[in-house]
């Protein structure tokens, strides 16, 4: 297989070479500066292109006695090409740095290249450590050995190692699905870690696996299949830690063989949803939950509390000054979302019924916003400033009332909104 080298050049030579005549490179790629504008002192590029003796063997000698970089390892001129750059400008370097990668890519399409950052200054090895790691099969080295201070490797002590990036690499291909569970996107998050490579180290494999399927799991939540989402849940129980393990109790309760129970922890679960669906921005989308979460409640008191079914009321249920529309097909009486909260008020004592005797007039005004959307009766999309008033009041009056409710089955406040970081 053919080799690549890419390297950066500083001011010793000696892991540079060592670097070429251990490897045997096809190609070198140096990544050079020139002379200093400020000083006009040579550059590390007189190591690679100078004339014949250019470079000290030892620091502290008095003059060049050893030709330049590719003399010494015995490469010929059509082996090596040199890059020009910046000693401390990290963009420029990087874009240099690129460039180089992209023209070994180009011109060697099926070799195995090896990005080597030992020389060079900080910003130079910073440069090509960032350039190689866009890049999944480049492999990084740098040449170390045996210190006795802190400014080089002892000479004749020098031996390549091979730095490991692969964790480093995962990271930078999962960061995307981090974001995008900042945004409650579960399902976004779960189709793009499908599309990247799963790892082959075993411990980055078993991360990997955990946040494709708790995504996987929370996206179902988000789309109300709280039994999937639960299964899931289910395996990683045991290791969720205390911020997620939340999840794994409500998710029970969403599924629970109760009715009464696992309706009102639905409910609840329905008005994080859509507050969710407000922090995307889908106000249209969230105002539709507060519709359906509004008529659900008042179904759920009276199907729980008085065994009455707003789809087929019976008239001996319907109060003197109520009238109720007959469904034409079946002929039975049917209670649509302000008749049933009336049937509330009437059949029912508790926090629901002193709810809609003091707030009958603000809920009616609130409901307009979404009798106006698109995604009801109207064709204006529903804004932030339409959501706004509407959310002050579900927290100030609805939401405490729902939750004076839902004590009767034991649950006595919100859920926990659903995770906007991913942290196992």
């Amino acid at each position: 297989m053919t080799t690549i080298l890419i390297c950066t050049v500083g001011g010793s030579h000696q892991p540079i070479v060592t670097a070429i005549i251990v490897e045997k490179p096809d190609h070198v790629y140096f990544i050079c500066t020139d002379r200093d504008p400020a000083t006009n002192t040579p550059g590390s590029n007189l190591q690679i292109t100078g004339k014949g003796c250019c470079i000290k063997a030892k620091f502290n000698d008095d003059a060049p006695n050893l030709p330049n970089i590719p003399t010494q390892a015995g490469l010929n001129a059509d082996q090596f090409s040199v890059y020009m750059t910046s000693s401390d400008e990290l963009d420029q370097i990087y874009s240099d740095c690129n460039k180089a990668i992209k023209d070994a890519l180009s011109q060697f399409p099926s070799a195995k290249i090896i990005a080597d950052y030992t020389g060079g200054t900080k910003s130079m090895c910073a440069g090509l450590v960032m350039a190689a790691m866009e890049y999944e099969d480049i492999e990084l080295q740098l040449i170390t050995g045996s210190r006795n201070n802190l400014v080089a490797v002892n000479d004749g002590d020098q031996y390549r190692l091979f730095v490991n990036t692969k964790g480093i690499q995962f990271e930078r291909l999962i960061a995307p699905y981090r974001q995008a569970w900042m945004r409650y996107a579960y399902s976004e998050a779960e189709e793009g870690l499908k599309q990247i490579a799963i790892p082959q180290s075993v411990e980055l494999r078993a991360q990997y696996t955990r946040f494709r399927d708790l995504s996987r799991a929370f996206a179902e939540w988000d789309n109300f299949n709280h039994q999937a989402a639960l299964e899931i849940l289910q395996c990683y129980a045991r290791i969720l830690p205390a911020d997620l393990r939340c999840y794994f109790d409500v998710a029970k309760r969403l599924n629970n063989d109760d009715l009464k129970l696992r309706e009102a922890a639905q409910l609840l679960d329905l008005y994080r949803n859509a507050q969710r669906r407000a922090a995307q921005g889908r106000y249209d989308d969230a105002i539709a939950r507060v519709y359906r979460l509004i008529e659900w409640t008042a179904q759920w008191i009276l199907r729980s509390q008085c065994n009455i079914q707003t789809g087929c009321v019976k008239e001996e249920d319907i109060p003197e000054g109520l009238t109720l529309t007959k469904n034409h097909d079946s002929g039975q009486y049917q209670a649509g979302l302000f008749a049933a909260w009336q049937l509330v008020r009437f059949k029912t004592a508790g926090a629901a019924a002193q709810f809609i005797v003091s707030q009958e007039n603000n809920m009616r005004n609130h409901i307009k916003v979404r009798n106006l959307s698109i995604l009801a009766h109207g064709f204006e999309p529903v804004k932030v400033s339409d959501w706004q008033p509407i959310h002050r009041w579900l927290e100030e009056h609805f939401m405490p009332m729902l939750l004076v409710e839902t004590a009767s089955v034991r649950i006595k406040e919100l859920p926990k909104q659903l995770p906007a970081a991913y942290t196992l």
